[in-house]
């Protein structure tokens, strides 16, 4: 099937493009969202009447894309959820969940301008694209953690797996710790008995001297 698009829309072409894409992806996402319109004559002719008119409005909508993705480009935003301690979330964070967290933060953005080749499903920080124009894309972090405690800890650079090894080791330490107190108490027990011991000893006859 034949369209002409619209907009830009990656990997097919540019404004005013005549292409030609399967039915079903022109029926159920170009021309639904306006993307593009089929390559009939009077919808070319159509476009052309308007192609000054649309090129001025993509011009101006991508000015204030790209005054968004200067505000939004690096910025890392907290999600919390509940996970194993090998850092399996236990379901996974989505692109709602992406644009709420941002959203949260002050910035306007809508789940389907966010893209994720796959849900995330793991703690940690993942960098999230946001399409905010068919020319400009910011590329955000999405910092998933247990706690805002890790989160701050995973900001700072330290992995789920480096967290978990500080915890074994602190607890190991610990207990190394009571190990230690508990021997050090029964060693002063048994100099105390050895003490008593020496003081209940009777005293040595003449003769056996």
């Amino acid at each position: 099937m034949q369209v002409i698009l619209l907009q830009r829309v990656a990997k097919l072409g540019q404004m005013g493009d005549v292409v030609d894409v399967k039915p079903g992806y022109a029926r159920n996402y170009l021309l639904p969202q306006q993307k593009a319109l089929s390559a009939s004559k009077a919808n070319i002719a159509a476009f052309e009447g308007q192609k000054a008119q649309l090129e001025a409005q993509n011009l101006e909508t991508k000015k204030e894309a790209d005054a968004m993705a200067a505000r939004l480009n690096g910025q890392q935003f907290v999600v919390i959820r509940s996970a194993s301690d090998a850092g399996a979330l236990y379901g996974s964070v989505t692109t709602r969940d992406a644009a709420e967290a941002a959203t949260a933060e002050g910035f306007t953005v809508d789940r389907k301008q966010v893209v994720l080749i796959a849900p995330i499903k793991y703690l940690g920080v993942h960098d999230v694209s946001v399409v905010l124009h068919p020319e400009v894309e910011a590329i955000i972090e999405l910092n998933v953690a247990r706690s805002p405690e890790e989160a701050e800890l995973q900001a700072a650079g330290k992995s789920i797996q480096e967290l978990a090894a500080e915890e074994e080791a602190a607890a190991e330490f610990e207990i190394s710790e009571l190990f230690d107190d508990i021997g050090s108490a029964a060693s002063d027990d048994d100099d105390l008995a050895d003490a008593v011991s020496s003081d209940d000893a009777p005293a040595a006859d003449e003769d056996d001297k």
